[in-house]
């Protein structure tokens, strides 16, 4: 346990014994850094995650104060999940369609959404970098950039990596059309229909989704909620089907949050180069982290290309623009054929604005602003669910990104809440939308990406009161 962890719980415990109580002040930074022999960035780094879990709230030029006492500490989700073993045929998409298409209604409280509120995201600072960037449009320049993309786009994201501590080169990135496109170019780089292709369990959806539309099995391998997949069942796993490829969330993975450590991502990308088996990184919420720095992708640790880094704007700056990218390794040159062949293009408008924005626009102080948005709005909801869900319910607390993972007693039916829930304004994503081979009936998947309010309060309530029902 680093530090500001070690404090971050004894504070915890502090005020879960009474010792501290509401409305009472804490020490401040700087008396908290003498007393503690640990420097300022550290009590700092504690009170920001007790402000994230709703304990405490800074009040300006007066310090933090205890806001809240749980009614008790929320058990958290650990150990690794179970996975069916064997090769798995994909049926899931009438049954995401089915329940996502509920989500999208805006009377809808969105705990079942899949993006970000869009009041958090600069949609006004960035469609003023596209009216001013629309009319200098070169048309030459974006027939010269058709498929691999806008040229200042991709030399933007390859200065991303650059500041990560990692060299891309530019001509190894490929702009998308979100994602999602990313992902699937990538899959269909190394996969032929028949094959097989080992994912977490549980997954995102629209990875089961892509192997179901491309004739794919799925082997669905046990995932930490913490710290990702299990490298021995994965290389176990390796050796008795052969996949052709990995779809993994490394950092941030979504619906767990889990994020694996540096060692073990380096370790994988060693086991899956060992095995030659290609790996495509859905990296999507890599820029939400909630600690210091951001995570390094399991790219970081790749030295023969085997790895097709994919990520987006989407869930960081705007998810309608629709502009993603691939840095593809040794597996470029067939993606690149796989988007003349299919999409050809991405919209140039789109690609101009952001790449604008990235140059001028104040990224990285917007992401500041979002992350520590997105970690308060954990603290609130898991408080809810701490205060409104049925006893021996357990959820995980990722470090970053906006979803919850949440295990609820044996006999509730996630499915049949889901279908309650919607009479109620009210969505959740429940956890059989998350396996190719059944289970997780009893789980389910809550977004904290939307400003808490009274009504997201009440709307935890009812979801308590329908599952004591259920």
């Amino acid at each position: 346990m680093k530090r500001y962890e070690r404090l971050t719980e004894e504070i915890t415990a502090s005020i879960l014994s009474g010792l501290l109580q509401v409305g009472d002040r804490l020490p401040s930074v700087r008396q908290t850094s003498a007393s503690r022999g640990v420097s300022p960035s550290t009590v700092f780094k504690a009170y920001y995650l007790l402000e994230a879990r709703g304990l405490i709230r800074a009040r300006d030029r007066s310090g933090y104060y205890v806001q809240r006492a749980p009614r008790a500490a929320l058990p958290e989700l650990d150990g690794p999940s179970s996975a069916s073993a064997g090769r798995h045929p994909v049926d899931v998409s009438d049954n995401v369609l089915r329940v996502l298409n509920a989500t999208l209604r805006r009377d809808m409280l969105p705990f079942g959404s899949a993006f970000p509120s869009p009041s958090l995201l600069p949609y006004g600072r960035l469609a003023r970098y596209m009216a001013a960037t629309v009319q200098k449009l070169d048309p030459w320049g974006s027939i010269d950039d058709l498929s691999p993309g806008d040229a200042a786009l991709r030399r933007a994201i390859a200065l991303r990596y650059l500041a990560d501590g990692m060299t891309v080169p530019v001509d190894d990135i490929i702009v998308t059309n979100g994602a999602l496109d990313a992902l699937n170019l990538s899959l269909a780089a190394v996969t032929r229909p028949g094959d097989a292709v080992i994912v977490e369990s549980p997954t995102f959806y629209a990875a089961l989704q892509s192997l179901e539309r491309n004739g794919l099995h799925a082997i669905e391998v046990a995932t930490h909620p913490r710290v990702g997949i299990d490298l021995q069942a994965l290389e176990d796993a390796i050796q008795r089907h052969r996949p052709r490829a990995c779809w993994l969330m490394t950092t941030f993975q979504n619906p767990l949050g889990s994020l694996m450590p540096d060692e073990k991502k380096e370790a994988l990308v060693k086991l899956l180069t060992r095995h030659d088996v290609a790996l495509i990184e859905d990296d999507v919420y890599g820029e939400l982290y909630f600690g210091e720095t951001r995570p390094r992708p399991a790219k970081a640790f790749d030295t023969e290309g085997i790895v097709m880094h994919c990520s987006s704007f989407s869930k960081t700056l705007a998810p309608g623009y629709r502009v993603g990218w691939v840095a593809g390794g040794r597996h470029t040159r067939q993606i690149m054929r796989n988007k003349l062949t299919t999409s050809l293009a991405t919209a140039a408008p789109t690609q101009a604005a952001i790449a604008a924005y990235l140059e001028k626009g104040g990224y990285d102080r917007h992401l500041r602003q979002f992350r520590q948005a997105l970690a308060l709005q954990q603290g609130e909801l898991l408080q809810a669910v701490a205060r409104y869900f049925p006893k021996g319910t357990r959820a995980t607390r990722p470090a970053g990104g906006y979803f919850v993972w949440v295990e609820l007693p044996a006999h509730i039916d996630t499915l049949k809440i889901h279908r309650a829930a919607l009479d109620h304004g009210i969505s959740i994503a429940p956890g059989p939308l998350f396996t190719a081979s059944g289970g997780f009936g009893n789980f389910l998947r809550l977004n904290h990406g939307h400003p808490w309010n009274d009504g997201m309060e009440q709307g935890m309530a009812t979801l308590g009161k329908l599952l004591a029902s259920g």
